[in-house]
C-alpha cells in the first residue's frame, strides 16, 4: 500500500469507495457522540467526502487529511468553495471557513495539529488498510488525538478470501483489539449492505455488512 497506489487511484478516477450522499450511520450515529455547537472533528484519509459538508452544517468545525492533491482541490472545486493555501510543516493546508484540508499523510500528523478535537468519523480509513498500517493507524491516532476524543468508526466486514482489498474486513474483534487498550469501544448497529454495493458483487462477495463503533479514548 504505497503511496503512490492512492494517487493513482484518484488520478485514473478509481474511486468507488467516494459516495456522492451522506453516510447512513453518520447521520443515524454522530449525535449520539453529544458534541457541543462548535467542536473540532477530524476526519482522517477524507478524499473528497460530502460527509465534510454534513459535519459543518451542525455548526462543527471540520479537519480532513488526505494524501491526493487531486483530490483535496476537487472537494474545495465541486463544492464551490474557496480555498486559502498555506504550508503547514509537511502538509498543505486547505482551509475555508468551517473546514480545513491537510493535503499530505496521516503519519505525519502530530497532536498540535489537532489540539481541541472532539470528534472523529472514520467511514474509510481504518478499511482502506492492510493489517500491519491499520496498527500503526491506529497507534497514530491514540498518539495524535486529545484524551476524551469520541470517534464514529465504521467498518466492513466480508469472508477476506473472497476478495482482495481495499476495502479490507475489519472484525470486531480486530477493533477491539487495536482501540481497546486505550479507548472504551461501543458497538452500535450493524447493516446488510451488499445490494448496495453491486461493485462487490461484481468482485464475487457474497456477504458484506457494514458495523458501526463509537470510540471513546481515555
Amino acid at each position: 500500500m504505497e503511496k503512490s497506489f492512492w494517487r493513482e487511484r484518484w488520478e485514473k478516477n478509481e474511486i468507488g469507495f467516494h459516495q456522492s450522499h451522506f453516510h447512513p450511520f453518520l447521520l443515524q450515529h454522530w449525535p449520539s457522540l453529544n458534541l457541543r455547537l462548535g467542536s473540532r472533528v477530524f476526519v482522517p484519509l477524507c478524499g473528497k467526502s460530502r460527509d465534510l459538508l454534513w459535519l459543518r452544517d451542525q455548526g462543527l468545525d471540520v479537519i480532513g487529511v488526505e494524501l491526493s492533491k487531486l483530490a483535496v482541490e476537487d472537494f474545495f472545486k465541486e463544492n464551490q468553495l474557496t480555498a486559502t493555501v498555506t504550508q503547514h510543516g509537511e502538509l498543505a493546508l486547505y482551509g475555508c471557513p468551517g473546514i480545513h484540508i491537510f493535503c499530505g499523510d496521516f503519519f505525519k500528523l502530530t497532536a498540535a495539529d489537532l489540539t481541541g478535537v472532539a470528534g472523529v468519523f472514520d467511514r474509510a480509513s481504518l478499511v482502506a488498510l492492510p493489517p500491519a498500517m491499520r496498527r500503526d493507524y491506529a497507534a497514530h491516532m491514540q498518539k495524535i488525538l486529545p484524551p476524551g476524543t469520541q470517534t464514529l468508526l465504521v467498518c466492513f466486514t466480508y469472508p477476506q478470501e473472497q476478495m482482495n482489498g481495499p476495502p479490507f474486513s475489519v472484525e470486531a474483534a480486530e477493533v477491539h483489539a487495536l482501540f481497546a487498550p486505550a479507548s472504551e469501544v461501543t458497538f452500535l448497529a450493524e447493516a446488510d449492505v451488499l445490494n448496495n454495493e453491486p461493485r462487490f458483487k461484481q468482485r464475487g462477495l457474497t456477504h458484506l455488512h457494514e458495523k458501526t463503533f463509537r470510540l471513546r479514548y481515555r
